[in-house]
This record gives C-alpha cells, structure tokens and sequence, in this order.
C-alpha cells in the first residue's frame, strides 16, 4: 500500500475544522498511551499538558502549532506533525461527536481508534485524540519564537504569505541546478509544498518538472507563483485531496482530487483542448512526477 505524507491543504483544513473547538479551552486531562511516535515524546510532556490552555491553533508549513499558557502562566507552543497516516479525532460533549460525517467511514474509525496514542479532555467536556496506524507523525513542546524549534527554524517562507513572491523565488532559484520539482519540494525553499500540488502547479504554469531551477527565468516564475497560490487556496476550498486515508476531524473526506489535472493521471489525454498529448509519470528523487509533455516545458 502507498502512503501519502498530508500536504498544506490537508493540515490547513485539520486546523480549520479544531481551531473553533480548542482554542480558548483549558487541557483537564492529557493521556499518552506510549511513549513515542516518530520520536519520543518531550520530557514531562503530561505534566506540561494538564491545566494549560489553548491561547491560538495556527499552522506552519505542514506543522500545526498551538499557542499554550501552562497553569502557571508561562508560554509554551505544542507542535503537531500528521505524518503519512495520523489524524486529530475530535468529539464534542452535546452530541458525542461533530456532525455531519463523524466516523462515517467505519473501517477507518476502526483502524484509527485501534491505534490512539493522545487523549485529551477539555474544561468544556470536549475530547481529542490523535491516532496514528504507522506512527510517522510526532509531537514535539518549545518556548521562544520558531527559532526554538529545530523543525521550524530553516523552512522557507509560506507560499500563501506576502514572503512568498515572485522576486524571492528567483533569488532562491539562481545557480540551483536540481530540477524544478524538486527545488519546490525543499522546505527551505518554500514550506509546505508537496508532491501532489507540486505536479499540479507545474502544469498550471506550463513548466516542465524536467526544467533546471536555475533555467526558470522570470517569466515562468511569473506564471509558477500565482499557479502555486490557485492549486493551494483551491484544494483548501475543496477540503484538501482524500488519497488512502487522510480524513478530517469529524471523520469526512476532502475532494480535491476530484479536481487533479496531472496527479495519478498517467496514460489519460490532456484536459488541455486541442491538445493531444497523453499524460507520462516519471520518477523523480523516489517521487512520481505526473506532467504533459506538450503543455510543460
């Protein structure tokens, strides 16, 4: 089976659907049920946990990052990494669980309440957890700014912010020989970007993911920014891309690939009219790339 690593859209939606439910609330009960994931988890992580409460929910790149105040009155930020398989579970105390769509999708709500790791109990009776089949994902506690965090301290800028702009990317794209593709899927690039929207954007811009950074020049840079903005604020409308098992908080699904272009496409004709080109898959860097011949080059 292949897992697909949640990309920005998939955690922006995460953060959407949890940030109304938690932020404000006070932690009654925090509960690991082992002692690590990807990496253990921090020293005293419990401890921390109890009393504190959730000040904002914000997202970076594909991390979530919660603002916490711990009962004491000291600032902390809880940082949250899905991995290829974890997912925030969360039942509110009127109903039991969110409706519509709440563990909709039996086989998943199975396979994901086998394999809880986090529990978390607020002041209002609402309940959180987070399970994870391959336990990919992590968590992690820092103080400071996001430099006191060594995930979050080199990633670029995000690619729906100001930050992000035509003239950067081609600051950060002279003299890199890698090929497009790959240049967008470095962190420090760039945060957040993935595999799927990567392949989609390229196509938008007419780029091919063969074409060297260094080789982009302004006015493909000039199609490629704009291209990332739509592909993201698109997927993020449509709920994120549902491939395996990513879901949503309540248990629903995102339908954006419903909307893919190039994505798992290979061997289909161009949507492009009047082109008639079939769609091709290479690999690159252990990654498929999905692309047109004739529109991307």
């Amino acid at each position: 089976m292949i897992w697909l690593m949640p990309e920005l859209p998939e955690v922006e939606t995460v953060r959407r659907g949890l940030a109304s439910h938690i932020e404000g609330r006070r932690i009654t009960d925090f509960t690991l049920h082992r002692a690590d994931l990807r990496f253990p988890f921090p020293k005293d992580f419990e401890k921390r946990m109890r009393g504190a409460q959730v000040k904002s929910f914000n997202r970076r790149a594909k991390y979530l990052l919660a603002e916490m105040q711990d009962k004491t009155g000291t600032p902390f930020t809880w940082l949250s990494h899905l991995g290829m398989t974890g997912r925030f579970m969360l039942s509110l105390p009127q109903a039991g669980n969110l409706e519509p769509g709440a563990y909709a999708h039996e086989v998943m709500a199975q396979t994901a309440q086998k394999h809880t790791h986090v529990e978390i109990r607020f002041d209002d009776g609402t309940h959180l957890s987070f399970a994870d089949p391959r336990r990919f994902g992590f968590m992690d506690c820092f103080s400071g700014d996001m430099s006191g965090s060594s995930f979050l301290a080199a990633l670029g800028p995000e690619p729906l912010g100001n930050d992000f702009n035509e003239a950067a990317l081609l600051a950060a794209a002279r003299g890199r020989k890698t090929p497009v593709k790959n240049f967008l899927l470095d962190q420090n690039v760039v945060a957040g970007l993935g595999n799927i929207y990567v392949c989609e954007a390229l196509f938008m811009a007419g780029i091919s993911p063969r074409r060297q950074a260094a080789n982009l020049g302004a006015k493909r840079i000039a199609r490629l920014v704009p291209a990332i903005r739509n592909v993201l604020a698109r997927a993020i409308e449509a709920g994120g891309s549902t491939l395996r098992d990513f879901a949503h908080e309540d248990g629903s699904m995102g339908y954006f690939q419903h909307q893919f272009a190039v994505y798992g496409r290979a061997g289909e004709a161009c949507s492009v009219p009047d082109c008639s080109a079939t769609l091709k898959r290479l690999v690159q860097s252990g990654r498929s790339s999905f692309y047109c011949p004739a529109c991307q080059k």
